[in-house]
């Protein structure tokens, strides 16, 4: 049985991480302020995967979010996923180079199938990941700024096509809010589709890692908030999932 995994997404915007609240960003620290807050080589024994997103949604630099990477990488020894803004090949090639194990794609999975198949072609489904921020039955692209013309069902059913290696389905109602996951809206998700699923957005404490954990159909988990999960927060989260029989590896 594979073991589900637990994983931490930080969201980049501009020289700053941030924490999102249903997609309204507030300033929280630059990459000094998450290595001295995080201990991030220490807090990787506590992840199974971490996935790092450029929202930046004016003058978006590749090359500079490539050097946070690079930063990120050195001081942590698990997966790294990282996305936003990837438009063309050089700028994947730019994130492998960097450090990244996987690229994420979300925009472009709409507008540039083309693109998005001869990545794939290229990487390997393994390292290409599809994201979906969603409300409602509706799916936004943009870093959730525009609403696309397909209803969420036949949206994922359009990415299960595709050939990502997994889905990453974000809620933007339930961002930031601490309330807890969509598991509903999930399970039905999970009907629609053959590869892996991430459950992210809503993410408050520890018991809602492991309700979703425990839910069939959910085979990772990721939080984004910086605040509830600081310190020791996630560590003890592994400790209580795992002491829950959680199906997760033990370091």
């Amino acid at each position: 049985m594979l073991r589900k995994r637990l994983i931490f997404t930080l969201i980049y915007n501009n020289g700053y991480f941030m924490q999102s609240r249903n997609f309204r960003l507030q300033k929280v620290g630059n990459i000094d302020w998450l290595e001295k807050n995080y201990r991030l080589k220490d807090l990787s024994f506590s992840l199974d995967e971490l996935i790092v997103l450029n929202v930046s949604r004016e003058n978006r630099d590749i090359k500079e979010f490539s050097t946070i990477l690079s930063r990120l990488v050195n001081d942590v020894f698990i997966p790294i996923c990282a996305g936003g803004g990837v438009r063309c090949m050089k700028d994947a090639e730019i994130l492998f180079e960097s450090g990244a194990d996987k690229i994420i794609l979300n925009t472009s999975i709409y507008k540039d199938k083309d693109f998005v198949f001869d990545l794939i072609k290229r990487y390997g489904s393994q390292s290409i990941i599809a994201s979906v921020d969603y409300n409602g039955n509706n799916v936004f692209i943009n870093n959730g700024a525009q609403v696309v013309d397909i209803g969420l069902d036949d949206y994922i059913k359009y990415i299960n096509n595709i050939g990502f290696g997994e889905l990453y389905l974000n809620s933007m109602e339930k961002d930031g809010t601490g309330f807890g996951y969509d598991l509903d809206l999930a399970k039905r998700v999970a009907n629609n589709i053959s590869i892996p699923l991430i459950v992210a957005g809503g993410a408050g404490n520890e018991k809602h890692l492991i309700q979703a954990l425990m839910t069939d159909c959910i085979n990772a988990v990721a939080t984004a908030n910086l605040f509830n999960f600081i310190g020791d927060g996630l560590p003890k989260a592994r400790e209580k999932i795992l002491f829950t029989n959680g199906n997760l590896a033990q370091w």
